[in-house]
């Protein structure tokens, strides 16, 4: 295995995901604002979008990876009873859990936006809208399914792809956002629904080449389908935890006027490089982790792990140093126009400041869960991330009176670096994971080129100080040059320092 190429492959096609996210978020932006729209848009795009990122980005792996490999290995035929036992269960409680929600959808939203109550237009909003786009969980369920089959073969460019289809759908429907006035959002809420069909289909006919779907109504349960159901609560949990923080710090910043919105913008940027750092190295690695764990090798389980986490940490910490300094510049260069003003940049880059500081820990989470996952361990993850939302609950309503929103970022950072600490602990003292010889000289090494970017990319942004102010309309060219000069910088230096060694990434065994 390639851990470069098919991480390059899955990250490629996320971070073309992303980009398309960002456009639309710029034009969410510009149309919509911190409003009270926005507020109740992002409500009702934020519950689907976060059982999207739950399943689509690593959980539904890491239920089910292990076991369909381990199917794999024994017998092809096996292997596609026990997945279509599971889509068909899946299939029919998603069915059942989106008509209950529909139903109760004034209980629903009232819980995760409880602010949102003593405002009669924004809770109605809310309620309409999220019923709108909650018939995306099946699909994007169902797609993370399929997603799941095709990394087991190795294939990730499909999976990774499909996101962008959603992307795609809403630019369209906000290109035509000034003539739909009012009912923009009423529009957008049906696309994030009919993107998931759309997705649906996409995925379905690259993995009908490897998978046989069979639906039946009648369904007959074995041992290793229940192993699966009872590893798939834990693992959503554990993988997506940096997600039900933030959906938790959504619920209470429903308390303070366009606090959502500030969070939602600020997110938006540091999951690019997340989904790079963290979601695609643990969907990547899964698959051959899991093969190796079954074979018993545990030479190439050693080798796979520490190049996992030596990429992470090479990707996540400059990225989250170059945040730090530049969160403002950011902000306002990728989403300063229109109806969001001076006051939504300044908040906005004030979530991310704090949001940057966890980012290793939001990438070591990814990776730390993954290494249990391939041992078909999810209860540990899972008691661990139990605590870290408790500890990021317990903060944030602590502190939210008096600090306000900015509470909700950093107790998410907080809570993450606990998570992603004790992940460790649990690994070394269970034998699960050890460094190797280099690993220390090439973290330094890391640090070292990582600190020296960031002066460099300090530096820029001085440089092109009158560029990045608000109110220069070509600012985010200045911020795209000034990132990918530093980013440059950053290679170079890592290069001659020898901080990133492309053959050891080969993970040939």
């Amino acid at each position: 295995m390639n851990l470069i190429k098919s991480t390059g492959t899955f990250g490629f096609y996320t971070i073309i995901s992303r980009l398309l996210g960002y456009l639309r978020d710029v034009l969410i932006a510009i149309f919509l604002g911190t409003s009270i729209f926005a507020d109740a848009f992002f409500v009702a795009f934020r519950i689907p979008n976060t059982f999207r990122r739950l399943f689509a980005e690593g959980t539904f792996n890491a239920a089910f990876v292990p076991s369909y490999s381990s199917e794999l290995l024994k017998n092809k035929s096996k292997s596609n009873n026990f997945a279509n036992e599971v889509f068909n269960l899946l299939f029919l409680g998603l069915l059942f859990l989106v008509l209950l929600a529909e139903l109760f959808m004034p209980v629903f939203v009232g819980l995760i936006a409880p602010g949102f109550v003593e405002n009669d237009q924004k809770i109605e909003l809310a309620i309409n809208l999220t019923r709108i786009t909650f018939p995306f969980l099946i699909f994007v369920s169902l797609s993370s399914f399929f997603g799941a089959i095709l990394n087991s073969h190795n294939k990730f460019a499909a999976a990774s792809a499909a996101p962008i289809i959603l992307n795609i759908t809403l630019i369209l429907i906000l290109i035509f956002g000034k003539y739909l006035n009012d009912q923009l959002i009423f529009y957008l809420s049906y696309g994030v629904s009919v993107a998931g069909f759309l997705q649906l289909v996409f995925l379905y006919k690259f993995v009908k080449k490897f998978y046989s779907l069979r639906f039946k109504i009648k369904i007959k349960i074995n041992s290793k389908v229940k192993i699966f159901f009872k590893k798939l609560l834990p693992s959503i949990f554990s993988s997506g935890v940096t997600q039900i923080n933030i959906l938790v710090g959504t619920i209470i910043a429903s308390f303070e006027a366009s606090a959502v919105s500030y969070l939602y913008y600020a997110d938006r940027i540091y999951q690019i490089n997340l989904a790079i750092a963290g979601i695609a190295i643990g969907v990547v690695i899964l698959p051959q982790l899991s093969k190796q764990v079954f074979l018993k090798k545990k030479q190439n389980i050693l080798k796979i792990q520490n190049k996992a986490l030596e990429l992470s940490i090479f990707l996540s910490l400059p990225a989250s140093v170059a945040l730090l300094i530049g969160s403002n510049e950011i902000i306002s260069a990728l989403f300063g126009y229109g109806s969001f003003d001076k006051l939504a940049v300044l908040n906005s880059s004030k979530a991310l400041y704090f949001f940057s500081l966890g980012l290793p820990a939001f990438a070591l989470i990814k990776v730390f869960s993954t290494f249990f996952f391939a041992n078909n361990d999810t209860k540990t993850p899972f008691y661990i991330s139990l605590f870290s939302v408790l500890l990021n609950i317990m903060i944030s309503l602590y502190y939210f009176k008096n600090i306000g929103f900015v509470i909700i970022p950093i107790a998410t950072s907080i809570s993450s670096w606990f998570n992603s600490i004790v992940l460790f602990i649990c690994l070394k003292k269970r034998s699960l994971f050890k460094f190797n010889s280099i690993f220390f000289i090439k973290l330094l090494k890391i640090t070292f080129a990582t600190i020296l970017m960031g002066i460099f990319f300090k530096y820029l942004i001085i440089v092109f100080e009158n560029q990045l102010v608000y109110n220069y309309y070509f600012k985010s060219i200045y911020l795209i040059l000034s990132v990918l000069l530093g980013f440059i910088f950053y290679l170079l230096v890592s290069y001659f320092i020898k901080a990133f060694n492309y053959k050891d990434l080969q993970l040939k065994y």
